[in-house]
């Protein structure tokens, strides 16, 4: 039977899918298992690493229900997942504790410090990427000073999508793009002991695992791993790059000689171009964002990333659910969710400001303040719940204009990826609050498409990443939206109040925080 399947994994914050494609980038089937994870007041977000594991090879088992004969006719299986956070394990390979997540705030104090040290420019300038709370160096570093007995224990720092490669394979190794934007140089593709050393992590540092580049190098599933997944053992393993890069990747966020961006609306928003290296402009005043290696050769992209993006219309829907509970009306989310491009044709363009700031950890794009916090203003007896939901998408389309900002200017087209972006309503006040036009990636699962491309290269199915991209990513994108130019030009007059409020507000965050406790 020919091998003419090729598995994406894709462990996410909320769900983790296993997705077959065939060797022309055809989705064939997906099969998901729900994430859980843990929080506490203290800022901890934290996640089992045998549990994530479990998970994995349980969606491998279902996805097998699905599609006959499948260990057959897999030709590779590629791996990617949510990033930054910290995930230990031993000498033996046993978790060192629970992963501690991106969404893990306890680090924020530690991350404001090492940013304010002089010599942050220098390892901003490697690694192109902005200190926060939700990085693998910050965390460790924090570790060193309040975990001493967790770090101790520990042989070696994984990301998520390196614990499942180590799990399928038994080798020790993280990709190129997590690998330098956390301690490397994202121009070279390799790790910077100047930036390893910029943490203090003295006999620590060797808890960093070797960078392995997918799109060269595969590794055999195990025997063990085979058994627990119902795979070959054998059958190449692809390590893909992060889950960022991967969607990018599938959502077309590259294209030679176009000026393209993409905007993944997801749990977080991130917002990216990518170039070639030796063309990303660092923002140096605000050393925030992140420049993430490509994998295709000379290309980076440079992102900058909002801590929370669809976890704001979340929340706002939410607070529907609950009131619909306290009267004995049970109504699941998703038919709130239908009635979103309603409320927003139904409610006053720029009525009200609204940030984003929603997440526990602050926030890390334009800027970064772990004491960020989420505000209405405007409000007035005349609004509605309506009114809310509108500023709130509005809200997050003027943060993803403040992020393109600090990178230079907007691009020529914006494509959209994530399920709130099947919001006609939102890609219409996206693309209104960036001023260009969008198109929608209509690729469903452009993370485990990303890494799946990347076992395509990496088996030789397409000799470059160019010529895979003509053939898995430009059929699936939708025809271009051009923005409403009143409402361009009413939210033109709107952005400006955005930035000032937010400015304004930052000295309050603070005060709020410090009156927490924190």
């Amino acid at each position: 039977m020919s091998k003419d399947l090729i598995i994406g994994i894709d462990a996410g914050t909320s769900v983790i899918k296993s997705i077959a494609f065939d060797l022309s980038g055809k989705q064939i089937a997906t099969a998901a298992v729900p994430n859980r994870y843990f929080t506490s007041k203290d800022g901890a977000a934290t996640q089992p690493l045998d549990q994530t594991w479990q998970d994995c090879a349980y969606s491998l088992n279902q996805l097998g229900d699905k599609i006959p004969e499948l260990a057959d006719r897999v030709a590779a299986v590629a791996v990617t997942g949510q990033g930054d956070g910290t995930w230990l394990i031993d000498k033996d390979t046993r978790p060192v504790g629970d992963a501690w997540l991106w969404l893990d705030a306890r680090a924020g104090s530690k991350a404001e410090a090492l940013r304010k040290h002089p010599s942050d420019i220098a390892r901003f300038k490697r690694t192109g990427t902005g200190l926060n709370a939700c990085q693998q160096g910050t965390q460790l570093a924090y570790m060193m000073t309040h975990f001493p007995e967790q770090i101790n224990q520990a042989e070696t720092a994984f990301h998520c999508k390196d614990w499942l490669y180590h799990n399928f394979t038994g080798v020790r190794a993280t990709d190129p793009s997590e690998g330098c934007f956390t301690f490397g140089d994202y121009q070279t593709g390799c790790y910077s002991s100047d930036v390893i050393d910029f943490y203090n992590l003295g006999t620590y540092s060797s808890l960093i695992p070797p960078i392995c580049d997918g799109v060269q190098t595969h590794h055999p599933m195990t025997r063990s791993a085979a058994k627990q997944t119902g795979l070959l053992a054998g059958t190449p393993i692809v390590l893909g790059y992060v889950d960022i890069v991967c969607s990018a990747l599938g959502a077309g966020a590259y294209e030679p000689g176009v000026s393209v961006g993409c905007t993944i609306v997801g749990s977080t928003g991130v917002h990216i171009r990518a170039q070639k290296s030796a063309e990303i402009k660092l923002n140096c005043d605000l050393k925030s964002g992140y420049a993430m290696v490509m994998p295709i050769e000379g290309i980076a992209a440079q992102l900058q990333t909002n801590m929370a993006s669809t976890l704001n219309l979340d929340w706002v829907l939410g607070l529907a659910e609950q009131i619909a509970g306290s009267l004995g009306v049970n109504v699941e989310k998703d038919f709130f969710l239908k009635l979103v491009d309603d409320w927003i044709v139904n409610a006053q363009p720029a009525s009200l400001l609204y940030h984003p700031y929603i997440s526990n950890a602050g926030e890390r794009g334009p800027f970064i303040d772990h004491t960020a916090s989420s505000s209405f203003l405007g409000l007035s007896s005349n609004h509605q719940f309506g009114d809310l939901v509108r500023g709130t998408i509005e809200g997050l389309g003027f943060a993803a204009r403040d992020c393109y900002t600090a990178m230079g200017k907007v691009p020529q087209e914006v494509r959209l990826t994530g399920g709130a972006a099947r919001s006609k309503g939102l890609r219409e006040i996206l693309s209104a609050t960036l001023g260009t036009p969008v198109r929608q990636s209509t690729r469903e699962e452009t993370g485990a498409s990303g890494a799946a491309m990347i076992a395509a290269v990496s088996l030789g199915v397409f000799n470059t990443m160019d010529l895979c991209l003509e053939e898995w990513v430009t059929p699936m994108l939708d025809e271009q939206e051009k923005p409403v130019l009143e409402l361009t030009n009413k939210y033109n007059r709107h952005f400006p109040k955005y930035i000032s409020a937010r400015q304004a507000l930052q000295p309050i965050w603070h005060q709020l925080s410090n009156s927490k406790g924190h």
